[in-house]
């Protein structure tokens, strides 16, 4: 998984009860853009440094 700030996170819910959650990464900690990222959630206005697994997925930005 590669990515760059301004990139969008989004992570599928893998249980039934969680939703989806979609975050704007702010910064990468590598320079060839492998995680960790720190995300902004969209949802609670919250950020925290991530790790994605694989369900979670990146669409860049344009």
């Amino acid at each position: 998984m590669r990515a760059a700030a301004g990139d969008k996170l989004i992570v599928e819910g893998t249980y039934g009860g969680d939703n989806r959650r979609e975050g704007l990464i702010v910064s990468v900690e590598h320079a060839d853009g492998s995680p960790p990222y720190t995300v902004h959630w969209l949802d609670n206005e919250h950020e925290t440094l991530v790790f994605p697994g694989p369900d979670a997925r990146v669409v860049h930005s344009v």
